[in-house]
């Protein structure tokens, strides 16, 4: 049920993301889910919200602590293999969470899954040797842009945003480097 929320929360929004798309999607007794969400439709987003953050952070953990340009590297394949696999249908979860709402409560979990990714991102790129200050502004600009451009992907249906976004960012990063 969580996995399904967030695929919808990415793909078609969080007011599309109702408690009858999800048990359709995931083929969940109706029961089920009123069970394991009791406080309703936002305790399910909040679910997603967590899932979204962990998949992020297992894809780019992954990426160790072999070089920036790896780091980096993991972060935009990530996103451009989603792109690509969903014939650029799909987003981000947390950026569907925090455009469509006002509740404090989601957009404190969306702040803090971006925070999350940020502070992992600039943990990697300090490992990595980039600077303590230099590796936590790459890490937002990096999360930042490609973001930005899976948003702007999403609405053209196509990766050209995309890809030249992602190639100026290794051009940014070999000039911090230098």
């Amino acid at each position: 049920m969580v996995v399904g929320a967030t695929k919808l929360l990415a793909s078609k929004g969080l007011q599309a993301t109702s408690f009858s798309e999800v048990i359709e999607l995931t083929e969940t007794p109706r029961g089920s889910i009123y069970h394991h969400f009791p406080g309703g439709k936002d305790e399910l987003v909040l679910a997603a919200l967590d899932e979204a953050e962990r998949r992020m952070l297992d894809a780019i953990s992954a990426a160790g602590q072999v070089s920036a340009e790896t780091v980096l590297q993991a972060v935009v394949e990530v996103w451009r293999d989603l792109l690509s696999t969903t014939e650029v249908t799909t987003g981000c979860a947390a950026v569907a969470v925090t455009v469509a709402t006002d509740n404090e409560v989601l957009l404190d979990a969306s702040a803090h899954v971006f925070e999350t990714w940020t502070e992992r991102l600039n943990d990697l790129f300090t490992e990595a040797g980039l600077e303590a200050e230099t590796a936590r502004s790459f890490a937002s600009t990096v999360l930042a842009t490609v973001e930005g451009a899976v948003v702007i992907a999403r609405a053209k249906r196509s990766l050209e945003a995309y890809d030249q976004s992602v190639a100026l960012l290794g051009i940014l990063l070999k000039a911090l480097k230098a």
